[in-house]
């Protein structure tokens, strides 16, 4: 027996370290976010449609327009619809009602005052 021979019976063999290529680690980032992806897309598709009951909600009735003037204001609207009230309290109540985005007001737009403020005005 030659010592090459002998040397490669006895040393153990050397254990490769795993290498992983950019495909590899491209392909592994996919699987492992597909778990997150297909929850989005159960929560997206089922979370979607507006949930019904069978409570009523408030009557079509139960509030007046105003129409916003020049240099109107939230505030200065809700201070002349409900002057014992708190106007915070009123100009919250109607950002509500109108589902507005901001506190801009165009002059000529109309607005929506709740039920509970409409006789003040």
């Amino acid at each position: 027996m030659t010592t090459i021979e002998f040397a490669a019976r006895t040393m153990p063999a050397r254990r490769t370290r795993l290498r992983i290529t950019s495909r590899g680690r491209r392909a592994l980032a996919v699987v492992a976010s597909l778990p997150a992806v297909i929850a989005l897309a159960i929560a997206v598709i089922s979370g979607g449609a507006a949930l019904a009951s069978g409570e009523a909600g408030a009557p079509a009735g139960e509030f007046q327009t105003v129409t916003v003037l020049p240099g109107d204001s939230l505030w200065s609207i809700a201070e002349e619809v409900a002057p014992a009230a708190d106007p915070r309290d009123v100009v919250d109540a109607i950002v509500r009602l109108n589902a507005l985005g901001s506190s801009e007001l165009a002059a000529g737009s109309t607005l929506a005052i709740p039920a509970e403020y409409v006789d003040a005005r």
